[in-house]
């Protein structure tokens, strides 16, 4: 099994991929792209096939490739062999990674989520930076969290930049999107503790007590929780700050939290 060999950037296929960096596009289409021959293995290794597989010439010999050009095919999608300045274009890079696979996207609905398969989750309220989203997500895979869940107007999960921040993790951590009003109603339900992070909080997060399954509610970076996301909270939690900074990025306070709750 081999690829085509395409050299024009006004090919369909390549034009089709280049789109995908417009969150319109990956909507209509519920297509992304995932850059890099670990991203691409990582989502063939966890049931996840590209429709389209993109290679240079020199990654061409690679048996990892190799496994995911005959994947690719063996389930009716397209490889093909690309030039250096395709890849550049697709990726939006000087120096693009030798493999690019296009994916379906997969949001699991809410219906579906079980609490009691791992001890940690997270939710996202309105998060708007992508590195940061992508950061919790391969945060959330590293630690076993069930899942992570983007309440409200959220960015992209599946956007270039969030999908380059989990570094493969996109395929392993379930994704799930929910309205404010969905999510308060789901969260009803919740077995264990639901736990959000408050500057104004009287708890310091390493005492408190933490039932699991555990549900970790983040806010967006500027504005942190809302009072009413705070409400839904069993508990809100402060982590101190001890030098002149009077926060932290949002996907370092994530990680802290995720590790404390586990």
């Amino acid at each position: 099994m081999t690829s085509r060999a395409v050299t024009s950037l006004t090919n369909p296929t390549v034009k089709a991929v280049r789109a995908l960096h417009l969150r319109k596009e990956r909507d209509e289409t519920g297509l992304f792209v995932a850059e890099g021959l670990k991203a691409v293995t990582e989502g063939i290794e966890t049931g996840h096939i590209p429709r389209i597989l993109m290679h240079g010439a020199e990654a061409a010999d690679h048996p990892l490739l190799r496994l995911a050009i005959a994947a690719t095919l063996s389930r009716n999608g397209e490889a093909v062999e690309v030039t250096q300045e395709i890849l550049a274009k697709v990726s939006r890079r000087d120096n693009p990674q030798a493999v690019v696979g296009v994916f379906q996207q997969v949001f699991r609905p809410m219906s579906a989520l079980e609490p009691q398969a791992a001890k940690v989750w997270v939710a996202l309220h309105r998060v708007r930076d992508p590195g940061n989203l992508g950061t919790i997500v391969r945060t959330a895979d590293a630690a076993g969290c069930g899942g992570v869940i983007l309440v409200g107007e959220c960015c992209d999960p599946y956007s270039v930049e969030a999908v380059r921040a989990t570094m493969g993790s996109i395929f392993a951590v379930p994704l799930t999107k929910a309205s404010e009003p969905e999510f308060a109603a789901w969260r009803n339900a919740w077995p264990g503790s639901v736990v959000g992070t408050l500057l104004s909080a009287d708890v310091d997060y390493r005492q408190a007590d933490y039932a699991r399954p555990v549900l970790i509610l983040m806010g967006n970076e500027q504005q942190g929780l809302t009072p009413g996301m705070a409400e839904l909270c069993d508990v809100n939690v402060k982590i101190p700050m001890r030098g002149r900074a009077d926060s932290l990025n949002l996907a370092v306070a994530t990680g802290i939290m995720i590790y404390a709750a586990s």
